[in-house]
C-alpha cells in the first residue's frame, strides 16, 4: 500500500487513493480512455511492452489507464497491493477460482452463498472435476474438520447472502494456512468501509462492484483484490477469458467511489434503524442482521466489523405466498434483486435470487420460503419503516 495513503480514512482514500492517472491536460476528473488499442512509438517499444520489459498499454483487454486507475482505488480501500476489475462480480469469482484451482484439488465453500455462486460451484464440480465441500463457515469446528492437505481454497461470504451469517475471518485464515490453503472472502455486503479481510489474514477479496462500491445501480463490474502475485495470476486468466471491465464502466465506478464513505455511513445507520423496527414487529418472526444484539453473530461482528451494512433479511409466517405478498405490498421500497443502491430494494429469495437452488438445499441452509431480503437505501429511515409497516399490516 502507498505510504502516502496508508493512514488515511475511507472518505479520503475513495477520493485520493490509488495511483493517479497522469495525462498532458492535467484534468481534475479522471480521464476516460475509450480506445481498444494503444499506439507504439516504435517497433522496439512494442516489443518491450509485449515482453513486459516496459510499463504501458497495448490493448484494452490486457489493460486500460482508466480501468487500472479505478482498480488501484479499490486496492487502496482494502489496504492491498493490487486490484483487478472484471466485467461482473460473477466474472471475478469464476475467473479467480479457475486461476487458482486444478481438478482434484479441494474447495471448501460456505453452505450459504449467493445463488449464482452456488450454481457456478455445482457446474465446476460436474464439468471441471473439482472436489467441493460445503460447510457452515460460521462454525470454526466444522471448517477445521473439513480442511485437508488437498484443500487449495476456502471460499466464504461474510456476512453471507441472504442470512447475514458472520464467519470468523482471522480464525478461518489461521486454519487454512496450516494446510497451505488460500482464503478468499467475498466482501460485497460489508465493503472495505466496514471490514478489511486482508488485514485479518485473508489472501484475496472479491467484490461485486455493482453494489456498494458503485452505489448507483447503473453498472455491472467485479473486483479481485490482494497481493500482487495472486492478483497477477487471476489477471492472466482474465486476459484469456476476456471478461474485462470496460473503461466507461470503470469511469462510472470511480465516480461512484467518491461518495462511497458517505453512502456507507447512511446505509449503516438506516440498516440498523430498520432492523430494530422489524425485530419488534408482531408480524415478523425473525430478523437476520448482525448489528442486533439478539443476533448470534453480533459479538463477532462487533469484533471484526466497523459497521453492519444496509442488508438484512427477515422471516414472515405464511411461507412462500406470504413472502411474495409482502414484496408486492410495498409502495416506497423497490422490487429488485440488487443491493447498495440509493433506493431501498426488496426481494424474495425463494422465488428470486435463490430460485435456482433446490428447495431442500435452501432449507438446509436456513433459507425459508417466508424469508424476505431488504437492501436498505439512503431514503429517510422513517419513510422506509412506514412503508414496511403498511405492507406488513396489509398482507401478514
Amino acid at each position: 500500500m502507498d505510504q502516502r495513503t496508508e493512514k488515511m480514512g475511507p472518505s479520503t482514500l475513495a477520493i485520493h487513493g490509488g495511483r493517479p492517472l497522469t495525462e498532458g491536460a492535467h484534468a481534475l476528473s479522471m480521464p476516460l480512455y475509450l480506445t481498444s488499442s494503444f499506439v507504439f512509438q516504435s517497433a522496439q517499444e512494442g516489443a518491450e511492452l509485449f515482453a513486459h520489459e516496459k510499463e504501458g498499454f497495448i490493448y484494452t483487454r490486457m489493460g486500460n489507464p482508466t480501468v487500472e486507475a479505478t482498480a488501484s482505488k479499490i486496492a487502496a480501500l482494502e489496504g492491498a497491493e493490487e486490484a483487478l476489475l472484471t466485467g461482473s462480480g460473477m466474472a471475478a469469482i469464476s475467473t479467480t477460482l479457475c486461476a487458482l484451482l486444478q481438478p482434484g484439488q479441494q474447495l471448501i465453500a460456505g453452505r450459504v452463498l449467493y445463488g449464482s455462486t452456488l450454481t457456478l460451484l455445482k457446474r465446476m464440480e460436474r464439468r471441471c472435476g473439482m472436489n467441493i465441500r460445503y460447510v457452515d463457515v460460521t462454525n470454526l469446528d466444522e471448517v477445521r474438520d473439513a480442511l485437508h492437505l488437498s484443500t487449495q481454497v476456502v471460499y466464504i461470504e461474510t456476512p453471507d447472502n441472504p442470512l447475514l451469517g458472520v464467519a470468523d475471518i482471522a480464525g478461518i485464515a489461521a486454519l487454512a494456512k496450516k494446510v497451505g490453503a488460500l482464503l478468499i472472502v467475498d466482501n460485497t455486503f460489508a465493503t472495505p468501509f466496514n471490514q478489511r479481510p486482508l488485514a485479518l489474514g485473508a489472501d484475496l477479496v472479491i467484490h461485486s462492484a455493482t453494489k456498494y462500491l458503485s452505489g448507483h445501480g447503473d453498472l455491472i463490474a467485479g473486483a479481485v483484490v490482494g497481493s500482487r502475485p495472486l492478483v497477477s495470476a487471476v489477471r492472466e486468466e482474465l486476459k484469456e477469458k476476456g471478461a474485462i471491465c470496460g473503461p466507461f464502466t470503470a469511469w462510472l465506478l470511480q465516480r461512484g467511489l467518491k461518495t462511497f464513505a458517505l453512502r456507507m455511513e447512511r446505509h449503516n445507520a438506516n440498516g440498523l434503524a430498520v432492523a430494530r423496527f422489524l425485530e419488534q414487529h408482531p408480524r415478523v418472526e425473525r430478523v437476520h442482521y448482525p448489528g442486533l444484539p439478539s443476533s448470534p453473530h453480533h459479538a463477532l461482528a462487533r469484533q471484526q466489523m466497523k459497521g453492519f451494512g444496509g442488508v438484512l433479511s427477515f422471516e414472515v409466517s405464511g411461507g412462500l405466498e406470504a413472502g411474495m405478498r409482502l414484496v408486492n405490498a410495498v409502495t416506497l421500497c423497490t422490487r429488485a434483486v440488487s443491493l447498495g443502491d440509493a433506493e431501498t430494494l426488496i426481494e424474495h429469495p425463494a422465488s428470486m435470487t435463490h430460485a435456482t437452488v433446490p428447495p431442500e438445499q435452501r432449507r438446509a441452509a436456513g433459507i425459508t420460503d417466508g424469508l424476505v431480503r431488504l437492501a436498505v437505501g439512503l431514503e429517510d429511515p422513517e419513510d422506509i419503516i412506514a412503508d414496511l409497516d403498511r405492507a406488513l399490516a396489509a398482507c401478514c
